[in-house]
């Protein structure tokens, strides 16, 4: 017979309980995953579209980290950001996420170390050289902050050192940690995706040639499928492409082409605009210099019909670019010196959208002021501004190379900060409403009112026209500076707007993470190390004595009873 008042079995009864309830824990913690973020930024949260985008991975996705080995603090927290991503990753992707850090400075010999390092950098992975101090000594070492990652038997390289190096190093690694979530989901969306999106890049206005669009042309031939599309030869609607690029038209659109694009803009089509309200040339810039005169490409009633205006000026920045000119002769070598050219505005100051978000410098060249106009649904987004240096020099313009060798005067630039891109989105009103279609085209067959889209005008032609390199004529990535091989982010800035552009996950709302630095007082650091040394030291050693001594006493208590 059972005696149910045994104290041995209530023990038991209690392990058998307490186990169960455990069991129970853990089986309705597998089935019902619950995540609280205590952070205050939500740093370890995933954005939904994330969640959604890993939730229908139907492969195993491959991620090898070139950041292993011994690295300074900074760099540590970076790759501890690395992999708590990855983590998170692995708990909302429906398929394993295999991912190893790996320290590329270890192979056997130097020799093979050069022959590593070579093929990261052909894969697509961009080195860092990093100076440290370690046990007083300085040390340097190679690092490759990126990853290789491989979903569905296709790779491709993705670099994750991205930010404004105008910032400390310590903000530069911060703003990379904040966009670790979105350039490794673009990476498995750009790997999954079983049809190649498809841009268009509009010709037969005088635009640049292939040599000086060759930056672009294989910027975009790394994600999407590029074609040209000669629009005054186009006689039938525009379909078939997810994205239409207007590169640095010197000539004017008909009536007949400015149609084909409303229509394609009003059937949900995306729009980048890259225009130059002027023209300017340089070789006849010295002595009195030359005159800007106007573009005629006849966009500017189609632009102000979507919301926005091109003005006829030019923006001169004190925040630069430089210009080399003839200082003097040396026998029979010309001397070339680097001076600021304010016409080259040098933009670090961006709009709050996430395409923009933690951007590099770029650099713009003759660049004009832009204007918001009303058209009803509209939302317009600022995303490049100058300084708040500027000059804004109305038409006639005359340039000239004289202005380089006058001071810059902070005090004749006062203008304040200029927009020179905006982002419109909504469902835009076709210019042709209540208006006749050009010869050819059915009335009855038109668009009045367009589906919601986006389209981005950025107030400079040449941002999307590479340089040539002065050794050998060929063309450069773009954003490179032929002179100094200074590089600027006009790469990141043209490939994320593209992105966002063409963006139908929404992925790109996971560049809005903000995650703070609170670096510690270095002065009260000082004054109370001594006072928290001996909190730290001592205060335990005192809550261990005062227990024991309340224990003691408790029992002795006890035993008097």
């Amino acid at each position: 017979m059972i005696n149910w008042k045994s104290h041995r079995l209530h023990l038991l009864l209690q392990l058998v309980l307490t186990l169960a309830l455990v069991w129970l824990a853990f089986q309705l913690a597998d089935r019902f995953r619950v995540r609280v973020d205590m952070t205050e930024e939500d740093r370890f949260s995933l954005t939904d579209q994330t969640k959604n985008l890993l939730n229908r991975l139907d492969e195993d996705v491959y991620v090898d980290v070139y950041l292993g080995g011994e690295l300074p603090s900074n760099f540590l927290r970076f790759q501890k950001s690395i992999r708590e991503t990855l983590e998170e990753f692995s708990i909302y992707a429906a398929t394993t996420i295999n991912y190893r850090f790996i320290d590329p400075s270890v192979a056997k010999s130097t020799q093979a170390r050069n022959r590593y390092y070579q093929d990261l950098i052909n894969r697509g992975l961009q080195p860092t050289n990093l100076s440290y101090s370690k046990d007083g000594q300085n040390s340097q070492k190679w690092v490759f902050p990126g990853v290789i990652l491989s979903y569905r038997g296709r790779e491709t390289a993705i670099n994750l050192l991205k930010g404004n190096r105008t910032s400390s190093p310590d903000e530069m690694i911060n703003q990379a940690i904040e966009g670790i979530e979105y350039e490794l989901a673009s990476g498995i969306i750009q790997l999954s995706e079983l049809r190649r999106k498809k841009v268009g890049l509009v010709v037969g206005h005088n635009e640049p040639d292939t040599t000086q669009l060759a930056g672009f042309t294989n910027l975009i031939l790394s994600k999407y499928d590029l074609y040209r599309l000669n629009l005054p030869e186009k006689n039938t609607a525009i379909t078939g492409y997810d994205l239409l690029v207007v590169a640095k038209p010197t000539t004017g659109f008909s009536d007949r082409e400015k149609f084909l694009l409303d229509q394609y803009v009003m059937k949900g089509g995306k729009l980048l605009f890259f225009l130059d309200a002027l023209s300017v040339n340089m070789d006849s810039a010295s002595g009195d210099g030359t005159v800007a005169i106007p573009y005629q490409t006849n966009l500017t009633d189609l632009l102000f019909k979507y919301g926005v205006r091109i003005n006829q000026d030019y923006v001169t920045d004190l925040n630069c670019g430089d210009f080399p000119i003839v200082a003097g002769n040396i026998g029979n070598q010309p001397q070339i010196r680097m001076l600021p050219w304010p016409y080259f505005p040098v933009i670090t100051n961006y709009g709050t959208h996430p395409a923009v978000r933690n951007l590099d410098a770029v650099m713009m060249r003759f660049t004009s002021s832009m204007d918001t106009v009303k058209a009803m649904g509209i939302k317009k987004t600022p995303l490049l501004l100058t300084s708040a240096h500027t000059k804004v020099i109305g038409a006639p313009i005359q340039v000239s190379f004289n202005d380089l060798k006058s001071d810059l005067l902070p005090d004749k630039f006062q203008a304040g900060p200029k927009v020179l891109g905006y982002l419109l989105e909504g469902p835009f009103t076709s210019l042709y409403k209540n208006k006749f279609p050009p010869r050819g085209f059915d009335r009855n067959k038109m668009i009045d009112e367009g589906t919601a889209t986006k389209i981005v005008v950025l107030s400079d032609g040449d941002l999307i026209r590479n340089e040539l390199s002065l050794e050998d004529g060929t063309p450069l990535s773009l954003g490179v500076e032929p002179y100094s091989q200074a590089r600027y982010a006009n790469e990141d800035l043209i490939l994320n707007l593209v992105d966002y552009l063409m963006d139908e996950e929404g992925i790109i709302q996971s560049r809005t993470k903000e995650i703070k630095i609170r670096p510690l007082d270095k002065v009260r650091v000082k004054e109370e190390r001594l006072k928290w040394q001996l909190i730290n030291l001592v205060a335990p050693v005192l809550l261990l004595l005062v227990f024991g001594v309340v224990k003691m006493f408790v029992r002795k208590s006890k035993n008097k009873f």
